[in-house]
């Protein structure tokens, strides 16, 4: 199973140069890296990188993270479920494909 992770393309930039992932602000601030599952990452795209370009879409097989990947409860009610949380180092060679997006600014005129 594939997780996701979107980074800015300065971070995935860096990660290649040192061969470790260090994290966006949240995952330095919550002390692990947030992931989100393909059904879940539309949602986190939305709600934290509307009207964001020049990002990366990091795809990480889940199993090769082995037991520092912890599924837990998400803390926000408009997100219930279960999200994948990496409590360690992300290493270049864990990261299975890295693709360039971005995410479209929500269309408040409906």
């Amino acid at each position: 199973m594939l997780i996701y992770k979107i980074c800015t393309r300065e971070l995935w930039e860096e990660t290649q140069r040192t061969g470790v992932f260090p994290g966006m602000p949240i995952d330095v601030t919550d002390g692990y890296i947030h992931f989100s599952t393909a059904d879940q990452n539309a949602e986190t795209a939305l709600k934290y990188f509307a009207g964001k370009k020049d990002l990366m879409l990091l795809a990480v097989d889940a199993e090769s993270l082995g037991d520092k990947l912890v599924w837990e409860p998400s803390s926000s009610r408009t997100r219930p479920g279960n999200f994948p949380h990496l409590y360690g180092q992300l290493k270049l060679a864990d990261i299975a494909e890295a693709v360039h997006f971005s995410v479209p600014s929500p269309d408040i005129s409906r």
